[in-house]
């Protein structure tokens, strides 16, 4: 049976971690499933729950990895991706934002031989979205638009975290990736781009959160964002 990885990058996730894996392990999947968690130095308790997690969950299912300090979400991912044994890969963020049933529509154009990337588009779907922050929403469809003119990808929703590979695509650059924080999307993208993988994308269901609910990308990621999408699809 094929292996899927869910790489699950975490920061200061106490509120949320222990519902993220139950819902993570109850998705019936036609794979064996292999949850990577990797803390990025969390300093609110989530690091002790990391810990109560390991002691409760078999080695085998469940791998978990601290980070020695906070370096930033692009980072915890890479270390993931270095981990990770399986057929297909997926990042999962672990704040309740995106619902792990999504997996089975995500993976199935790999599935069935059609794509070697899936991309799921908080943008395409006609399932249920919270409404929140307008700006947030322009300069997602900013940064896409920019990231698309270089990649030559006509993607909907560059930023979004589920993203689906096959192993042979992440095995071609994963020991290269270098972005520490956001900018691992246009990274990733660009690499996609670059070794002419077949990408889909799939409408998904998004339950956004508030700052205050412990939301952490900003501004200036989204600045940063645009040197990135430069970087790597020009001097990389």
């Amino acid at each position: 049976m094929k292996k899927l990885s869910i790489v699950i990058p975490i920061y200061n996730e106490k509120n949320t971690l222990r519902k993220l894996l139950a819902q993570v392990q109850a998705v019936e999947l036609p794979l064996v499933k292999e949850i990577i968690m990797v803390d990025d130095g969390s300093t609110d308790g989530t690091r002790e729950i990391l810990t109560e997690i390991a002691r409760e969950t078999e080695k085998e299912s469940v791998k978990i990895f601290f980070q020695k300090k906070n370096q930033g979400k692009g980072a915890a991912v890479k270390r993931g991706f270095l981990a990770a044994t399986g057929d297909f890969i997926i990042i999962q963020d672990a704040d309740l934002e995106y619902d792990p049933k999504q997996y089975e529509k995500l993976l199935d154009p790999i599935q069935q031989g059609e794509a070697d990337v899936v991309y799921g588009s908080r943008l395409l779907s006609s399932e249920a979205h919270r409404v929140l922050f307008f700006w947030h929403s322009v300069g997602n469809k900013f940064l896409t638009t920019l990231s698309n003119m270089f990649t030559d990808l006509n993607l909907t929703d560059m930023e979004t975290c589920y993203k689906v590979f096959r192993r042979e695509v992440l095995d071609s650059f994963k020991h290269k990736l270098e972005s520490k924080r956001f900018g691992i999307e246009p990274e990733l993208t660009a690499y996609v781009a670059k070794g002419k993988w077949r990408v889909y994308e799939v409408g998904i269901a998004y339950r956004g959160r508030t700052y205050a609910e412990g939301k952490k990308i900003n501004w200036k990621d989204g600045l940063a964002a645009i040197w990135y999408i430069f970087k790597y699809n020009l001097f990389k």
